[in-house]
């Protein structure tokens, strides 16, 4: 509901959910709270997805499709953006470490030759979460592997055809 409205009010909240308002007024004491533990819970589920991956010791193919396979399973879990949690200092240091992390392993993805070397810095950095909300939204039909199998084809392939 949050990902559709952000400005959602804690009576719809409670209302979509099957609970009376007060309930999540007896676990959080504002529409704050609430969404700090949404936060909370999303990063805890993306750092989870980048340490069940194996990006530093797997093999980089596979830790790659397993990635892209855990993120889009958080993304359809928790379908809210971070980014109104950036002003909190520690969800931002934590974000900032997972970043690195596939950073990390995206350079080394290129050092290993599985991406092209000669693009432009932090390029995949930038095109990999992208391409993972885009089938995380557009093809809710696809299994999360299934998903996985079009954005690791689709970065690692592109859309062009063969000639």
């Amino acid at each position: 509901m949050l990902a559709a409205d952000p400005g959602a009010s804690i009576t719809s909240i409670a209302t979509e959910a099957g609970v009376d308002r007060r309930t999540v007024y007896r676990r959080f004491a504002s529409r704050e709270d609430l969404l700090a533990a949404i936060y909370e819970s999303r990063l805890t589920a993306i750092e989870h997805a980048i340490e069940d991956a194996r990006l530093r010791e797997a093999p980089v193919a596979v830790a790659l499709h397993r990635y892209v396979e855990n993120i889009i399973t958080v993304n359809r879990t928790w379908p809210v953006d971070l980014t109104r949690m950036l002003t909190d200092d520690t969800v931002h240091t934590r974000r900032d470490a997972s970043i690195a992390e596939v950073g990390a392993f995206l350079q080394r993805a290129t050092d290993e030759g599985l991406l092209r070397p000669g693009l432009p810095e932090g390029w995949a950095s930038a095109l990999l979460p992208q391409l993972m909300h885009l089938v995380s939204r557009q093809l809710p039909e696809l299994s999360p592997g299934q998903a996985a199998d079009v954005v690791v084809d689709t970065l690692l392939n592109g859309l062009g055809g063969t000639s």
